[in-house]
């Protein structure tokens, strides 16, 4: 039986504890996510470099995935222009059954084959991008026609999942494991699962971004400044690069169209 599908013995009287007894289970549990994670960094490791190889010859990365595990994906692709200034072409996340399947389960849709093949061409997938399939039991039909599709069409295709005998594995040029273990409410991998999925995510795309050159030091030197808050952490970033004071912060800005590249390049 798949890991995440066990019932946890740590958990088997959840329901009659204490409300701090939950908290402190649930917290216990949450750092086996991180142990995950930090088992399987070598692979993590060379899905960034092939994410970032795709980035600096132009092509673009996919996250793909059902219920769960293609919110994930959609959450992170969505947050990457905002954070390193990109063309929202650049990172895209997929989910099984569309984007309305973002705010309402549609749990049959994991098994449309069909449609995991269709959404990769859809989208245009090919030669030089990346799709990562996202699947913590790894065998759902949707994201295991997508991954061999997208292999079809020249894309380097990785595997995202929880169990080392998923049958989306075989289908992936990298494969990613995080062994979470059995969930804290059986079968429920939005949990930990998921926790440690959200993790490896972030870091494909903050670590590959920041090999392209998007990232100053550890500051967002692609910031665009659409609120005042963004506005506010623009200043700041400029003050920090230049050790400047906020008033020249703003008069460089200001000649700059508030990009923070040229305002800190300026003669």
């Amino acid at each position: 039986m798949i890991k995440t599908e066990m019932r946890n013995p740590n958990t088997m009287n959840f329901e009659k504890m204490t409300t701090e007894q939950m908290i402190e289970v649930m917290t216990k549990e949450n750092y086996n996510a991180v142990r995950a994670v930090e088992a399987a960094s070598s692979d993590i490791s060379r899905a960034i470099d092939a994410v970032a190889k795709a980035f600096e010859h132009g092509h673009r990365l996919f996250f793909i995935g059902a219920g769960t595990s293609g919110r994930l994906g959609v959450i992170d692709a969505a947050e990457c222009p905002p954070t390193f200034g990109v063309s929202p072409d650049m990172v895209q996340g997929i989910i099984a059954g569309g984007k309305e399947c973002m705010f309402k389960a549609a749990e049959n849709q994991e098994d449309d084959a069909e449609c995991g093949s269709r959404d990769v061409c859809d989208y245009g997938v090919g030669e030089g991008d990346v799709l990562v399939g996202v699947s913590v039991a790894g065998n759902p039909s949707y994201v295991k026609a997508a991954l061999k599709t997208a292999r079809e069409r020249g894309a380097v295709t990785v595997a995202l999942t929880c169990n080392s005998d998923a049958q989306i594995i075989p289908l992936a040029d990298i494969a990613i494991v995080t062994d979470t273990g059995a969930e804290v409410i059986t079968g429920s991998t939005r949990l930990k699962a998921g926790t440690a999925h959200k993790m490896v995510l972030n870091m494909l795309t903050t670590c590959a971004m920041a090999k392209i050159g998007t990232v100053y030091e550890n500051l967002m030197i692609n910031l665009k400044p659409s609120n005042e808050k963004l506005k506010e952490r623009t200043i700041r970033i400029v003050c920090e690069i230049l050790s400047c004071q906020r008033e020249t912060a703003i008069e460089r800005l200001e000649k700059n169209d508030w990009n923070i590249r040229r305002a800190v390049s300026q003669e």
